[in-house]
């Protein structure tokens, strides 16, 4: 099993009389990557601020491979990279000259400090591109050189806060390949995002908060399996179902769930391997079928479950 890299125990925060975080607690392992995910207001910026040491807790601690992490200079910190969502660039620096200063920063100087940005630019495919300003970048380019700048001090744990915002897929797809690579290089990272279907590719683990508090702290395997419907299909027929069938397609075995929409049924199943007894059942009742479709249950499903539909400031 692999080390505890970061712990988070019971932390909370507070502004006035608005507890932004409360008693939140999970951990982070070696290799792991944690997907961070919550409505807006959950609590997720507040968490990542004490993780990063830039926002002090009202109680409870953080330990980061080993040692405590508060405000002020630390090795614990040094060891964790933050990519914020507002991109910190100096826009009248070439990209070289930008992960320079960010790498004197943390006391890199010489050939390791050269070395260093030659290695954060080609991981993000920006080589070409090291002499140019960061104003002449697409979005998308701007937030790979972004991400280059966390990890010239080599941390050991990457957080990224909606690290493709406003980007067009291509970019977001370099974005993924850049974390994927250092997936598989070891890195540990925590991932926010309210896009799903990013969490759904990158994360190992997913911790899910709202109004302060942690609601799941599971792997997504068992995340889905929290859900009665495991996948659902869809079945679009010749004419709209009658009550009967209806009630028919909820007696057989597999399903958990059914809806008349239009000429259509969307039907709950308990594994999708019961769509194909489901779809001859119909066929047997002489309901002529359209198209079908299957699909497993997905993590915006569980998220809506959990934090309910309605709108968040």
């Amino acid at each position: 099993m692999a080390s505890v890299l970061l712990s988070v125990n019971q932390v909370s925060k507070s502004y006035g009389a608005r507890k932004a975080v409360d008693g939140v607690s999970f951990q982070v392992q070696q290799g792991q990557t944690v997907g961070l995910i919550g409505p807006n207001g959950a609590g997720k910026s507040t968490t990542v601020g004490m993780i990063c040491g830039l926002l002090s807790a009202d109680s409870g601690g953080i330990v980061m491979d080993g040692a405590p992490i508060g405000q002020g200079s630390s090795e614990a910190k040094r060891k964790i990279g933050f990519v914020p969502q507002d991109l910190a660039l100096y826009d009248d620096l070439s990209s070289l000259e930008n992960l320079k200063l960010f790498g004197a920063l943390y006391g890199l100087k010489g050939a390791l400090l050269k070395q260093r940005c030659e290695q954060a630019l080609a991981l993000v495919n920006l080589a070409d591109r090291a002499n140019d300003q960061p104003s002449t970048y697409s979005g998308g380019m701007k937030r790979r050189l972004n991400i280059a700048a966390a990890l010239l001090h080599d941390p050991q744990l990457l957080i990224l806060d909606e690290p493709t915002v406003g980007v067009d897929p291509q970019s977001r797809n370099a974005i993924f390949d850049t974390l994927e690579t250092l997936k598989a290089q070891g890195r540990s990272l925590i991932y926010t995002s309210h896009y799903m279907e990013e969490v759904e590719r990158l994360a190992d683990h997913i911790v899910i908060i709202d109004h302060g508090k942690v609601l799941a702290d599971e792997t997504p395997a068992a995340l889905y399996r929290r859900l009665p419907a495991q996948a659902a299909l869809r079945a679009e027929l010749a004419a709209a179902p009658s009550a009967a069938l209806l009630s028919g397609v909820q007696a057989q075995p597999g399903v958990t769930g059914v809806q008349g929409e239009g000429n259509a049924l969307d039907i709950g199943l308990a594994d999708a391997a019961h769509a194909p007894a489901v779809l001859a059942w119909l066929v047997q009742q002489g309901t002529p079928l359209l198209h079908f479709a299957t699909a497993k249950t997905s993590l915006e499903n569980i998220f809506l479950n959990l934090t309910g539909r309605s709108l968040r400031d």
